[in-house]
């Protein structure tokens, strides 16, 4: 006798009991009501929720920053001014310290051994270097110079690939930029006022990219435009990227227009807000961004 077929969603419907017995007594403790429809509802409803409620987690809280390669964009600002403060204190202490040893030492008669304290120096006179060119460095930089990465007299940008490094003639109108950041441009160049560049402000932790192909020269913080960025083009071309946040290149390395390279931020004391501070200059001349590249 042939068994009867049952489409798949009456099998998905059909009933079945779930029963829990009380291993001593055999009485019936629970029982449920189940389908292989309602079993597969629920387990996918909490799975979907299980996810949800993980990324929810990862995204809004600070347990994100716990996931290893998950990047926190404000810990090196922290660090750096930890730094600082750390230092400031030091001194402080050294400082008080030195007063109420004073202090003690007039009251008691003694001499004040430190009455005219000064901070050891630490300037090293020019005079104990020598400034002659060996044959070995010579050769050294020779070396240096021809690999790929460190030739930024030579290097052509318009060559998809590291290893092309030819003189180029073309006009700074030749070249196509890759807008650094959109935004919108709340101070604009004026070489007048001595603001060699256009300011963009745009959302925090807005992604910096580099807008040509080219040899980062510059990567490094200063107290007047923070975290700061520069890149060596062809043709004598530099672009210049201040007041970031974060800095996600270092000296020497090869980026690619459009590359991401820093975070937006307000590191510096010339800052008032959230913003970009970027520049062009060309053969060691400023020159306005906005002739060439739509913010």
């Amino acid at each position: 006798m042939k068994k009867k077929k049952y489409p798949l969603l009456q099998k998905l419907k059909n009933k079945y009991r779930l029963v829990i017995y009380n291993d001593q007594t055999f009485d019936e403790a629970v029982s449920f009501k189940l389908s292989r429809l309602n079993v597969f509802l629920v387990v996918g409803t909490s799975a979907i929720l299980l996810i949800f409620a993980t990324t929810y987690i990862i995204a809004f809280t600070p347990l994100k920053e716990y996931i290893p390669g998950y990047g926190d964009f404000d810990t090196a600002q922290e660090i750096e001014s930890l730094i600082i403060r750390t230092d400031s204190l030091e001194k402080a202490l050294n400082a008080k310290t030195r007063y109420v040893n004073n202090i003690k030492a007039i009251l008691s008669g003694e001499d004040i051994p430190d009455i005219n304290y000064k901070m050891p120096d630490t300037v090293i006179s020019t005079k104990e270097f020598s400034y002659k060119k060996s044959h070995e460095d010579s050769v050294l930089r020779a070396e240096i110079e021809s690999q790929p990465g460190y030739n930024l007299v030579n290097y052509n940008a318009n060559d998809n690939n590291t290893s092309g490094y030819v003189t180029s003639s073309a006009s700074i109108k030749n070249f196509f930029f890759f807008t650094p950041l959109n935004g919108t441009v709340t101070y604009n160049f004026d070489p007048a006022a001595n603001h060699y560049g256009v300011d963009v402000v745009a959302r925090e932790n807005e992604a910096v990219k580099s807008t040509l192909d080219g040899i980062v020269i510059l990567s490094s913080w200063t107290l007047e435009t923070g975290y700061s960025i520069a890149i060596q083009h062809a043709d004598n071309l530099i672009s210049v990227y201040k007041h970031n946040s974060v800095l996600l290149k270092k000296q020497g390395d090869y980026v690619k227009a459009g590359e991401v390279i820093a975070i937006i931020g307000e590191t510096g004391l010339q800052t008032t807000g959230i913003h970009l501070h970027f520049e062009l200059w060309f053969n060691g001349m400023p020159v306005n961004p906005r002739d060439y590249i739509i913010f």
